[in-house]
């Protein structure tokens, strides 16, 4: 699909782009998901590290550091590949296109996405703050995956 396109597509469905504040809602919503698994999931293990005391409670945490980032990684890629969102982008009503094909990314740009959107999160979150001054805005892992963020 050219951006022509694309634009002509978005006027006759009336479609918008998401604003930024509603993108870092989103965001809270799916990290605050991912906390909670990991909190239940590894509650024993977390308790018993911070009994002993903080070195070990460190230690676990850099144990989990590759299992959580996985965890997101397959969390963002899943939803976004089935649904065209995350919870926390569906609560807050936006959805992430492809500006190929105006539909959900397929499973490889979503897990492109996702996987850019960790190294943008490692950055001090630079790749989202690229959305602020971007015309289509577009984060590093939208540009990467070729998608956009509408309002649903």
């Amino acid at each position: 699909m050219t951006e022509e396109e694309l634009i002509r597509k978005f006027q006759i469905e009336k479609i918008t782009l998401s604003p930024f504040y509603k993108r870092i809602i989103a965001y809270a919503i799916d990290d605050f998901i991912i906390a909670c698994f990991i909190f239940f999931a590894f509650h024993n293990m977390l308790a018993a590290a911070n009994a002993q005391n903080e070195e070990a409670l460190s230690a676990l945490i850099q144990y989990l550091a590759p299992y959580i980032i996985l965890l997101k990684v397959i969390y963002q890629a899943f939803f976004v590949w089935i649904y065209g969102a995350t919870i926390g982008k569906m609560a807050v009503k936006i959805r992430v296109i492809s500006t190929i094909d105006g539909q959900n990314p397929n499973i490889l740009l979503s897990l492109v996405r996702s996987n850019i959107r960790i190294i943008s999160e490692a950055v001090f979150f630079i790749g989202f703050l690229w959305a602020l001054k971007n015309f289509k805005k577009q984060t590093w892992e939208d540009i990467a995956a070729k998608t956009l963020v509408i309002n649903a």
